[in-house]
């Protein structure tokens, strides 16, 4: 089952550097509002938006500056907040009212500081295996930390000037990710995700300048958020957790802790990877509609 054969509106979100692609899938509200993280794009929801839409459900995608379809401007900067901009425009730009975020990966960051900022135009917010406030008690995926780390982000800078190089690290990096994997999703992970990583950054002009900036600034935004949780611990919106148990980096436990750090919070593990959405697409649907 794949979203290229439910129908969808296309927009292009006008922004300050460029536009931002969005298809709107439709249905009744509240909106589901899909994210993307780091090395993909919102073809990462493609297996699930068909079981979202089956229910009724009025379902939105985007790709952040920088990424897939949405305009990558040379020189453009990429942040956590330019990405927080670039929901808050599509919520606007489409007229969406009372929103359901939903946040994969890194897209965790903008998903819970636009619940904090807006807090009346969020119904309830869904995190999927995404970061937001973590600790050194985790540890990241090599590829990440390699760009975060201050100390050898010139190290990391060439490599990413060398595509020989990078296309070695992100094709090591995609194997730890599949290498948690049980056998029976292996293959769908090789023939969809694998391929959407590697297109995301091959195809020309690739996601390679918006992943580097925003890698490198991932360590810090955590500090950032971290001075929020007394703030996030006091929002009365539904958070559902909706966590892939196989995923390396992104264990049970920060799931867990996630959960303690919100008033109105709950856990559903699922047997699945990273890309969650992909490995189960029935199983997270149920999960998000219930």
């Amino acid at each position: 089952m794949s979203s290229d054969h439910t129908p969808f509106t296309e927009h292009r979100i006008p922004r300050v550097e460029g536009s931002v692609y969005t298809r709107d899938y439709a249905g009744t509200g509240p909106t589901f509002v899909l994210m993307h993280g780091f090395p993909d794009n919102q073809h990462i929801w493609d297996d699930l938006i068909p079981h979202l839409v089956a229910s009724g459900r009025r379902v939105v995608t985007f790709d952040f500056l920088g990424f897939g379809a949405s305009d990558k401007p040379a020189g453009a900067a990429y942040s956590f907040k330019q990405q927080l901009g670039d929901l808050e425009a599509v919520v606007e730009g489409l007229g969406l009212g009372k929103i359901v975020p939903v946040a994969h990966d890194s897209s965790g960051m903008a998903t819970l500081n636009y619940a904090l900022t807006h807090p009346d135009a969020v119904d309830s917010a869904i995190m999927l295996n995404s970061a937001y406030s973590e600790d050194s008690t985790f540890f990241w995926p090599e590829m990440i930390t390699l760009f975060a780390t201050r100390n050898i982000q010139p190290l990391a800078m060439a490599i990413a000037q060398s595509p020989e190089q990078f296309g070695w690290l992100l094709r090591w990096q995609q194997k730890k990710f599949l290498d948690a994997l049980p056998e029976e999703q292996k293959r769908h992970f090789s023939a969809f995700i694998g391929s959407l990583i590697s297109n995301n950054f091959i195809v020309q002009p690739g996601a390679g300048p918006a992943f580097v900036q925003l890698a490198a600034e991932f360590f810090d935004e955590h500090a950032r958020n971290a001075k929020h949780l007394a703030a996030l611990k006091a929002l009365d919106i539904p958070v559902k957790l909706i966590w892939g148990q196989y995923d390396p980096y992104f264990p049970a436990a920060m799931a867990e802790r996630r959960q303690s750090q919100l008033k109105n919070a709950s856990l559903t593990l699922i047997p699945a990877g990273h890309w969650l959405q992909a490995d189960e697409p029935a199983q997270v649907a149920k999960a998000m509609l219930s």
